[in-house]
Order: C-alpha cells, then structure tokens, then sequence
C-alpha cells in the first residue's frame, strides 16, 4: 500500500488507472520543462521583435526561476484546504494561459507576466510531484514512477532549445511558444480525467517549508542536495564554450555530442528505479563521487573528442538520472509532510542551480574553464560527504 499524505483518506486508484495519471504527469513535466526552457533559443527574434537587448530579453529566463522558488516555498502551507487533484488541474490550465500570454505578448511587460505565470507552475508542480506519485502508486512502485517523470524532464531539457530554434524560424517565436498551448491541453483533458480525487484531512495544518529545516535528517539531505545542483551546474552550463575552445567541436559534433548527453540521461533515469529501490543510500553517494571524477578527468583528457564525448555520456546517464534518488530520499524521509519538502528542495535546487551557473562562469571568466571544472568537482565531492550524513 502507498503512503498517503497526512490525514488524507484516499483508496488507492487500481493500478491501470494510476499509471495512466502518472503518464499524464509526465507529458506534464515534459510540456512544462519545454516552456521553461525554450526562451533560450529564441532571444534574439525577442530582442528584435519587442525591441529590446538580449540582455533585457534574457529576464525572461530569470524571472520564471524567481516566481518558481517563491510558489515552491508556499504553496503547500497556502493551498493546505485545497484537493490536490484541482490544484494539479489549475497549475496545468495556468500553463495554458502562460503560453497564451507569452505567444501574444504585445510588450516586455506582459512578457515578464507570461513567464512569471510558468514559473508559477514549475514550483508549484515539482513541489506537489513526490506526494502526488505516492498517492497515486504503490510504494514499492514510487521510485519507476518518479523515474518516469524526470526522464519526461530530461527529454525535454534535451530537445526543447533545438525545437524552439527550429519552430522560431519557420513560425517565428510567438509560435513556438503557441505550440506549447494544445500540448497543455491534451495535458489538462487527460489529468482531469485520470487523476482521483486528493483531498487534504488531517486535524493540524501541515509544517511549513522552513519548519522541516528543523528536522537533522532532512537538513543534512537538503545541503547535499543544494551542493550537488551548485556543482553539476557550475561546469554544465559553460560546456558549450569549453567544447567550442577546448575540444575544439563545430557545431554538428556539438550538437552531437549534447544529443549523446541526452540519450544517456534518458537510460539513466530508467536504470536508476531499479538500483534506489534497495541501494538508495549508495547512489546518493556515488553518484557526486563519480561526477566530480568526469569533472577532473575533462580537465585532463579535456582536448581528445572520444574521451570527451564518453566522459559527457557518463555526465549525462548520472546526472540526469539522480534526481531520482533524492525525490526517492524524500519520499523515505518525510513520508508525511513530502509536499513541505518538496516545497523546500524545488527551492534549494533553483538557488543551486542559480548560484553555481554564476559562480562557474565568474571562474570561467577570470581563470579559464580548469578553475570552473575542480570547484565543480569540489562541490560534488562535498554532496558526497553531506549525503553520507543525510543516509544516517
């Protein structure tokens, strides 16, 4: 039987009709990650369109990370009263209504609002998802379930900039954002008709994200979460200019190379749920560990094309894949209150994310992509130690 969230009284779904929401979820995820992720290759027809730099044009990236952290860190203690199955429905129909307001966007305002809108939707969804899949499967069967909705992250993340620079050429940019518009509501029509009912009894209201700091166990797992997502994002964001300058790629073997990353992370995420069901604890610690190993070998093996391109391979089928884990962590950890945590860690991994892409491109910059690459592998090695303490 899965682990309902506290004071829920929810029979279990039969298990045909639970898979087919969690697939739901995961053209969620999927439809989700591509419009957040999409604006990247399309700045400059932005720029040009609404007359702006592409500095200016860039907020639109920032803007969805600021309104993600903020809507993970409450949504849960706000929405306390609420059924999670019309606040999942919401979320989807806000999706929709951003991809609206963004496509027609006639000014910089209305663009930032269209973007604050799917921001909304990114820390509302990924704070809800480890307590929404343990409602909806087994608990045996959680792990694959999570599995299955990072890999639909990890195929968008992969095809999402290429897709949109390609659909911006021949509809332009407000029609690459438009495509995303029926994606969200073939998404909106399935979750509405294979998500149960959720709704949230218990007699005392939920601890607040902050509170959970509270507890050791989740404290110690939260930093090595943060470190972990500083450390992968402090050298995968400046891979592009060190195969450019380093490995010496063109564009197609770069191309390549990224879709070879995308690939591995897409095996990754299905191998993982099976290995965290009874080895969670060793994954979450060899998994920084050999990161920051492929970190110091591309420093060193940096300017050979086959060495590089296994080395990234390797990258991508980790790094991609152990997320899982700690979502599978949470679900173990506060089997109770995972909307809270789930709250709190959407939250660490976006500052994570935020602080280590600008640390690494401060090293990038001032020192050259070695200095970018051993803090990179200093960070994962500290996830490591930190995750050591988080299995105790």
């Amino acid at each position: 039987m899965s682990i309902p969230l506290a004071g829920a009284s929810v029979a279990p779904a039969p298990r045909s009709a639970a898979w087919s929401a969690v697939f739901a979820l995961t053209l969620c995820v999927s439809t989700l990650i591509a419009s957040e992720f999409m604006p990247v290759s399309l700045l400059t027809p932005i720029a040009s369109d609404l007359h702006l730099t592409e500095g200016r044009a860039g907020q639109a990236i920032s803007v969805s990370g600021l309104f993600a952290v903020l809507t993970s860190l409450f949504i849960a203690s706000a929405a306390r009263s609420v059924d999670r199955r019309r606040l999942l429905l919401g979320l989807t129909g806000v999706m929709l209504a951003s991809g609206l307001v963004t496509a027609f966007a006639p000014n910089f305002a209305v663009l930032m609002l269209g973007r604050a809108l799917i921001g909304v939707v990114i820390g509302g969804f990924w704070a809800l998802s480890t307590a929404t899949v343990m409602r909806l499967v087994p608990q045996g069967e959680v792990p694959r379930a999570l599995g299955l909705l990072n890999g639909g992250n990890a195929l968008a993340t992969t095809i999402a900039a290429p897709l949109g620079s390609f659909l911006g050429q021949y509809i332009g940019w407000r029609g690459a954002f438009f495509a995303v518009v029926p994606l969200a509501a073939i998404t909106l029509v399935w979750q509405y008709l294979t998500l149960p009912s959720m709704p949230t009894e218990r007699a005392a209201p939920p601890p607040s994200t902050f509170a959970i700091l509270r507890r050791p166990e989740a404290r110690w797992g939260i930093l090595a979460v943060t470190f972990f997502f500083m450390g992968q994002f402090a050298l995968f964001t400046y891979l592009r200019p060190f195969l450019e300058t380093v490995t010496r790629v063109g564009v197609s073997t770069l191309s390549l190379i990224l879709l070879g990353m995308g690939a591995a992370g897409l095996l990754g995420t299905y191998l993982i749920g099976f290995l965290v069901v009874r080895r969670l604890s060793a994954v979450l610690i060899a998994a920084p560990v050999a990161m920051a190993v492929i970190a110091l070998a591309l420093v060193v093996f940096g300017q050979s094309l086959a060495a590089t391109g296994v080395l990234l391979a390797g990258w991508g089928l980790i790094g991609t894949a152990a997320p899982v884990a700690w979502w599978t962590w949470l679900s173990r950890t506060l089997p109770r209150d995972a909307e809270a945590g789930g709250g709190l860690m959407v939250a660490a991994i976006q500052l994570a994310i935020t602080v280590g892409a600008s640390l690494g491109g401060l090293l990038f910059d001032r020192s050259g992509y070695q200095s970018t690459f051993v803090v990179s592998a200093v960070l994962l090695g500290g996830g490591a130690l930190l995750a050591i303490r988080a299995s105790k």
